[in-house]
């Protein structure tokens, strides 16, 4: 590539600027001649922050105006959390580029550093996602669940004001803050099974701009992005929506793609689960046939 400015729009949070230094960074390695500028836009998401995303339209808060920034020509890359992102390509634009996964895993940050299960009955645990309280659920019963919304530091800010008794969170969020040390607890992907493309950070583009397209193919992580087209494709047969319930975690070990996914009905109260594995060249076809599974076995108790 030609030398050229580039501008990254991100969101202007403290973990999303650090997200998009990184993919700047990895941009570097590949072409040092760019140069490249972060734009910081501030999204609905993050100005509204006292409801759950269901409530105020999805998770195309965190990206609908950094996309039309994007389509609009002001930026060239946008930066986002992948899980943030809707399971449908937005029209123009293009999501194939994936940095190497962070950790996936979720964490527990409590009072008295007690683990989930030695917190008392009752307690208040902080959650915006319905995912994360059915799972928890499954776990401890007796516990309150709790709309908690805002950045990292700010929900830890309000378990510390004692509106809370633990909070949940991704581990790669906190680990990329320096806030580990606040962690009481880690779950293990099977214990509570991320949402899909949680730990990822997606760069997207113009489809029509093949420069800017050439440069981020050799950016992405092919193993990531395997794992990412099956758990994505469960999103896209399920055709949910930010209140659907689901995880799903993906891993490859030499020519296997491993696929775990599990779905909940509208209320929680029933859970629908299924593991499977391909060949990794099939990993779509991996996610879209367990997609179809959970669906079937959830006869649309996932859906309003």
């Amino acid at each position: 590539m030609k030398s050229k400015k580039i501008i990254i729009g991100s969101r202007g949070s403290k973990l999303a600027l650090i997200y998009a230094e990184r993919a700047k960074n990895e941009i570097l390695k590949i072409s040092k001649k760019c140069d490249i500028e972060i734009k910081k836009i501030t999204t609905k998401g993050d100005v509204v922050q006292d409801k759950r995303l269901s409530d105020t339209g999805g998770k195309g808060l965190f990206c609908k105006l950094i996309e039309e920034e994007l389509i609009n020509k002001k930026i060239d890359i946008a930066v986002h959390a992948l899980k943030d992102l809707p399971s449908e390509q937005t029209k123009g634009l293009i999501t194939d580029c994936f940095l190497e996964r962070n950790d996936p895993r979720e964490i527990l940050i409590s009072k008295n550093n007690l683990s989930l299960q030695k917190i008392s009955a009752g307690s208040v645990v902080g959650t915006s996602s319905f995912r994360r309280e059915f799972q928890l659920k499954k776990i401890r019963k007796d516990l309150r669940y709790k709309v908690i919304r805002g950045n990292v530091d700010t929900r830890i800010e309000k378990l510390n004001r004692n509106l809370f008794d633990a909070i949940i969170l991704s581990y790669a969020g906190v680990k990329f803050l320096n806030l580990t040390d606040h962690i009481s607890q880690i779950f293990s992907t099977s214990e509570i099974i991320p949402s899909a493309g949680q730990g990822v950070i997606a760069l997207q583009c113009r489809k029509n701009d093949y420069e800017i397209r050439n440069l981020l193919n050799k950016v992405n992580h092919k193993k990531t992005h395997d794992c990412m087209q099956a758990e994505r494709s469960v999103l896209k047969i399920l055709e949910g929506d930010c209140e659907t319930a689901v995880g799903a975690f993906a891993q490859i070990d030499r020519d296997k793609i491993f696929l775990e996914a599990e779905l909940f009905s509208l209320d929680g109260k029933q859970r629908f689960y299924i593991k499977s594995s391909k060949d990794k060249n099939l990993a779509t076809k991996l996610g879209e046939e367990v997609g179809k599974m959970l669906k079937k076995q959830s006869k649309n108790s996932y859906k309003k």
